[in-house]
């Protein structure tokens, strides 16, 4: 009974994911999302999305990656895409978070949830990389959805966006096209994002 009560320790411990918040906002645009919120949501759009993959991917382990990827944060808090100050900490507070929390698991899970974990962070894999495609472009589409309205409350420039999806064509070159032309390019049009392209940083 210890690996079941191992389990099932992980698994109330996960549970505090539902309370780390984040800064992008839901479609009503009155509360934002948390961590379980943005986890289930990337799962469901790798079902239906992973048809765009720019390679054919293994669709469970994807998803598996983007269930687990943000447990982290429980410990370490969820780092803003823009706060490049929390940024410098981020990897250390993830690194120390992963050997605890992955750690209350029997070893054969915890290695298997850790190297997950390890293949998003590297994203290197054409699952890792779709994954990451999805983790920027769900909070695109929540952005766009709620006329920008975050974007707009933390004044995010366009150079800051474009840096942070630099590699998001490396999993789906379609799925960032349409994202880029149907929730970035409106909101710059709509000055809910800083359009700084001809001004020099």
């Amino acid at each position: 009974m210890e690996r079941l009560e191992q389990q099932f320790a992980f698994l109330r411990e996960i549970d505090k994911e539902k309370m780390i918040g984040r800064q992008t906002y839901l479609t009503d645009a009155v509360r934002k999302e948390n961590d379980a919120e943005h986890a289930w949501h990337m799962a469901i759009m790798t079902l239906l999305l992973s048809e765009y993959a720019n390679e054919e991917i293994d669709v469970l382990r994807t998803i598996s990656m983007l269930l687990i990827h943000d447990i982290v944060e429980i410990d370490a808090g969820d780092t803003y895409a823009y706060d490049m100050e929390a940024k410098k900490t981020q990897r250390q507070r993830e690194e120390r978070a992963a050997e605890r929390i992955f750690g209350m698991l029997p070893s054969d899970q915890r290695e298997k949830m850790r190297t997950l974990w390890e293949e998003f962070e590297a994203c290197e894999t054409k699952e890792a990389k779709f994954a990451r495609s999805m983790d920027n472009i769900q909070p695109m589409m929540l952005n766009a959805a709620t006329d920008g309205k975050a974007w707009e409350e933390h004044e995010v420039r366009l150079s800051q966006i474009l840096k942070r999806n630099q590699r998001t064509k490396e999993g789906s070159e379609t799925l960032w096209k349409y994202a880029k032309e149907n929730f970035i390019d409106p909101n710059i049009e709509k000055k809910r994002i800083v359009d700084d392209r001809n001004k020099k940083e």
